[in-house]
């Protein structure tokens, strides 16, 4: 075929095909020519080759052939084939054309273009080759099929090394992209896909080769904007006067460190903080750009995305900055294998990784890492400076809730601006009412099945308690309403640490403490969890500290009421150490101890067994409840407090039971809904009417319940009601 019909063939498999493609960076457009020429002149070759024609045709596709007998043509025909490329007409003209003196690369070739990569990386020109051969198919669709005739697939195909060391002059100078160390695979310009049947080494020669398409796209156009899902980070205004302790002596490092590796630098704060701000003062203090990453961070979990998330960054000279979450899923030691950070070791870029603590960023390898960055968490000062300073423009009659607000919701800068713009989008002129009630929507506790809420049904009128008692619960609930003012506006905050209170509510089953942690709940406004402790106590060493880690965290968001009911299965005493368990188990009091001491809002105990509890608890608890079993006057209010007003009580002898049965209030309730049970029965719903017998009945089932024997005697004018129960055949 003369040479014109070869530059003109534009036969299936070619369309787009040639080696006129001419991206802006000229490396690239001869390094991308090269290869085109390069399979154009391989297809003549298997035509040739295999005989399939009189003449060589490039510009159409030869059938699949033999692949044991191609296979052994390869050392065989060597010598043929390049006499081939230097005698016939075809193989001779792109031969020529191959053998064109490549660009001179400029002495500033645009960062992340082609010409840059071979430059920084030094590559050599069969390196140069291959990441070309590779990058091709995201450039071309149509070489795929041109790729699978090369391969003798009867199908599109990916490039693989060995293609690379048929089309390259010199065979043995492709040997060196068989080092996994290579450049192009340490710094994730190509990808390794493991071939079918591919033995287990790290690179051999049938791995497809691939660019990923991120990365594919900055190397043939630097110009392009980065991925929709990298955005850049600009500076941010902390809120926070303290600033970010660590982000100079980072940013220093950062701008200091030449190593052509992955830098790591961690990011701890609480929860709202200013992440991204802090990556911005490093990033400002190292003269580097920082873009953050905003996909799913499930995407994470593959390191072949890690990967091609790094090299594109690493391309275009900025740093990586990822999200709590992202960070979870990256610095995880669960994580399948190979981890997701081990795939960008070798990648020049630095990851700024936004954690809660330490403990969540404990998997990284010391190697890469650089300074943390702390993140104070703001005062209340700066709290009430940030929340006046958004909400300026509608914050003439908002002082007093603002003021509450910053005492009440240690929110972090960015979990205020996400309130006030929920605030000021739903009304202009926002009541402290709808200030307070988008604070309470924005505290969203992520216990799981550590904590249940509870909706708090009973008001202070309905906690029938001595006098001592009810004045407890009094106290504490004026002491909770100031705690805050007292901290921060008398000064005990840095003494206490802004601790919050501690009270224990002890006594027997059903006297009510449960009720009264609902009724201060109700009185203080505040969010009721009670903790689950079969989901807390874990039997397997850590787990149960990381589980109250977990609650404790939560609670110092904003102030809330965390209920540890049956409080001795946890905070039990010390026991002299016999053996590892004995230990751990007071390492976990332990634990408790030093967050009960600065734990924030609310935390109330309640035990039926106090003499359990250890006694190093006592001394960090603000109050004591103890619940009596109710005095004869308070069962009287009970039992009338039980009994809804819509229910015809008449023929119920009130004071009878009250001064007969010592029951607690938790009894009571339950006796008198049994017995309103079995009124309605009787009654088939025609009367809301409930009868003193069903009140005995259930009375003396409750005393049973909790084997306490009480004779028929006991009920006096009523005792033949009861010897009918006990009576065999009679009613159990």
């Amino acid at each position: 075929m003369a040479a014109e019909q070869v530059q003109q063939a534009s036969a299936p498999g070619f369309a787009s095909f040639s080696p006129e493609l001419r991206p802006d960076d000229p490396v690239c457009a001869y390094w991308l020519g090269q290869v085109t020429l390069r399979l154009r002149r391989e297809v003549a070759w298997i035509w040739h080759e295999r005989g399939l024609g009189a003449q060589p045709r490039p510009d159409a596709l030869p059938p699949a052939g033999d692949a044991a007998l191609e296979s052994l043509d390869l050392s065989r025909y060597h010598q043929l084939k390049q006499h081939f490329f230097e005698t016939d007409e075809t193989g001779r003209f792109l031969s020529d054309r191959i053998a064109a003196s490549p660009p001179v690369l400029p002495d500033k070739p645009e960062r992340g273009s082609f010409g840059w990569v071979v430059g920084e990386l030094g590559l050599d020109d069969s390196s140069a080759f291959v990441l070309a051969l590779a990058l091709i198919p995201a450039y071309d669709s149509a070489c795929g099929s041109v790729i699978g005739a090369c391969l003798n697939i009867a199908r599109p195909a990916l490039p693989e090394l060995a293609l690379a060391q048929r089309l390259w002059d010199a065979p043995e100078a492709t040997l060196g992209l068989l080092d996994p160390g290579h450049p192009l695979y340490r710094v994730g310009l190509l990808h390794r896909d493991r071939a079918e049947g591919a033995a287990g080494v790290a690179v051999d020669w049938r791995q497809p080769l691939l660019v990923p398409a991120r990365v594919a796209r900055l190397l043939v156009d630097p110009a392009a904007p980065l991925s929709a899902d990298l955005r850049a980070i600009g500076p941010t205004t902390s809120g926070n006067g303290n600033g970010f302790a660590g982000a100079v002596a980072a940013g220093d490092r950062l701008r200091s460190s030449q190593a052509p590796e992955l830098r790591l630098i961690p990011v701890f704060g609480p929860r709202g903080a200013d992440f991204e701000g802090a990556a911005a003062a490093v990033a400002r203090a190292a003269d580097r750009p920082v873009v953050c990453y905003t996909g799913p961070s499930e995407l994470l979990h593959s390191p072949h995305a890690v990967a091609e998330i790094a090299t594109a960054c690493w391309l275009r000279g900025v740093d990586l900055f990822v999200d709590c979450d992202a960070a979870a899923v990256l610095a995880d030691p669960r994580a399948p294998r190979p981890a997701p950070l081990s795939a960008v070791e070798g990648v020049p870029v630095c990851l700024f990784l936004a954690a809660g603590g330490r403990a969540d960023l404990a998997g990284l390898k010391r190697r890469f890492k650089l300074p943390a960055i702390e993140i104070t968490p703001l005062s209340f000062e700066q709290r009430r400076r940030l929340w006046a300073e958004r909400l300026a423009p509608v914050s003439d009659d908002l002082g007093r809730a603002i003021d509450d607000c910053a005492h009440r919701f240690r929110f972090e800068p960015t979990t205020v601006a996400a309130v006030c713009r929920t605030v000021v989008a739903r009304d202009n002129r926002p009541s402290a009412d709808e200030l307070r009630r988008a604070c309470r929507a924005e505290l969203s506790l992520d216990l799981g099945e550590l904590a249940e809420p509870i909706r708090p049904r009973f008001s202070r009128d309905e906690l029938v308690l001595p006098h001592a008692q009810a004045l407890q619960i009094e106290e504490i609930a004026q002491a909770m309403a100031s705690i805050a003012r007292v901290h921060h506006e008398w000064g005990t905050e840095r003494a206490w640490d802004g601790a919050g209170l501690s009270v224990l509510f002890t006594g027997p089953p059903g006297t009510g403490k449960t009720m009264a942690a609902e009724v201060l709940a109700n009185a203080l406004e505040l969010p009721l969890y009670r903790i689950e402790l079969s989901q807390v106590v874990n039997k397997y060493i850590g787990e149960t500290e990381k589980n109250l880690k977990r609650v404790f965290d939560a609670a110092e968001q904003g102030d809330i009421i965390l209920f540890f009911d049956e409080a001795d299965a946890l905070f039990g005493k010390r026991t002299q150490v016999r053996d590892a368990h004995d230990r751990y188990a007071n390492l976990e009091i332990s634990y408790l101890l030093s967050r009960m001491e600065k734990a924030k809002g609310l935390m109330i105990l309640a035990s039926n067994r106090k003499a359990d509890l250890d006694e190093a608890f006592f001394r960090r608890l603000r109050y004591i409840v103890n619940f009596p079993i109710p005095s004869a006057e308070d069962r009287r209010l009970i039992w009338r407090l039980c009994i809804p007003q819509e229910v015809d009580a008449d023929e119920v002898d009130v004071d009878f039971l009250a001064d007969t049965f010592p029951l607690s209030g938790g009894h009571i309730r339950s006796a008198t809904f049994n017995a309103m049970l079995q009124s309605a029965a009787r009654d088939n719903g025609r009367a809301r009417r409930l009868h003193h017998s069903d009140v005995l009945v259930a009375v003396w089932r409750e005393l049973r319940k909790a084997d306490r024997s009480v004779g028929s005697d006991s009920f006096g004018r009523y005792a033949a009601l009861v010897r009918e129960l006990e009576a065999p055949g009679g009613q159990q």
